[in-house]
């Protein structure tokens, strides 16, 4: 099994769904097809069920998910490793959730033209490390939401979004112009894995405990939302299917855009990237 087709497999089982994750990819969904069928025939087994509605992971497939996050992340740490011993200048960045806002498209153009020798890594990552890998050294900055555990961490806010209660359109309380916590004790909220940061688990279940199914992906929230009723947090301003709304809780802290690194990192390819990354924020 090659490194990219594991990379194509684990963004079309977080997608849930081909021409989401060929675009996450860049490139056209027919090839993507294609190299999941290969995949499935050297498994010797189906990778996803596939029907109208979209795709699911199969159990085989939820095995291999977990066997090729592991590798790749290996795959990572040895990449980086062997840069490092070449003297080659690189930078690796976590981003979590939406790669398209526009104010990590104006950083990554304004950074860019800064920096135009520098090899730039982007990993993009699920929702159980909001530090995107830092802690593991799997890379060298992070763009991600706060709040989550900051030791040894150093923070830099670049932007706040007022957060909603994602619902199903046809929910009744969707129709309301605005919602509270307690609006929602009863319902059931998705959850992250065991072991995910407390902090972050708690900021998205609104500061208690929750009852509901556990998700990794923003899809996964978006399809628990769908199938099962379950509600869950969001931050404003995103698209969302016509199936989904969004109602603004106006009891919640808003939700923080943050660059993160290590703390005492003096790698000035860091530094530059903070001043570029306030810049293109504050537009």
């Amino acid at each position: 099994m090659e490194l990219r087709t594991l990379r194509y497999f684990v963004a079309v089982a977080e997608e849930l769904h081909f021409g989401r994750a060929a675009t996450r990819l860049h490139m056209s969904q027919p090839p993507l097809s294609r190299a999941i069928k290969q995949l499935e025939a050297e498994a010797g087994a189906l990778l996803f069920a596939r029907s109208p509605a979209g795709v699911t992971l199969t159990p085989v497939g939820a095995v291999l998910l977990d066997e090729a996050r592991a590798l790749l992340d290996h795959a990572d740490r040895v990449r980086a490793r062997v840069f490092a011993a070449a003297g080659v200048a690189t930078l690796t960045v976590g981003i979590l959730g939406d790669s398209t806002d526009p104010g990590a498209t104006r950083l990554a153009d304004a950074y860019r033209r800064s920096h135009p020798d520098i090899d730039i890594r982007i990993r993009d990552t699920d929702l159980t490390d909001p530090t995107c890998g830092l802690r593991a050294g799997l890379v060298d900055i992070a763009l991600t939401r706060a709040p989550f555990d900051e030791t040894a961490l150093t923070l830099r806010e670049l932007r706040t979004d007022p957060v909603g209660v994602v619902l199903r359109a046809d929910d009744p309380l969707a129709r309301r112009g605005r919602l509270r916590r307690a609006d929602l004790g009863d319902r059931r909220w998705f959850q992250f894995p065991r072991g995910t940061d407390p902090i972050w688990q708690s900021y998205w279940n609104g500061g208690e405990p929750r009852e509901g199914p556990v998700v990794r992906v923003v899809q996964e929230c978006l399809q628990a939302v769908l199938w099962n009723g379950t509600v869950g947090l969001a931050p404003l301003g995103h698209d969302l299917p016509a199936e989904l709304a969004a109602v603004p809780l106006i009891d919640m802290a808003p939700s923080r855009v943050v660059a993160v690194w290590n703390k005492g990192d003096t790698n000035p390819l860091i530094r530059s990237f903070i001043e570029i990354a306030t810049a293109a924020y504050r537009h």
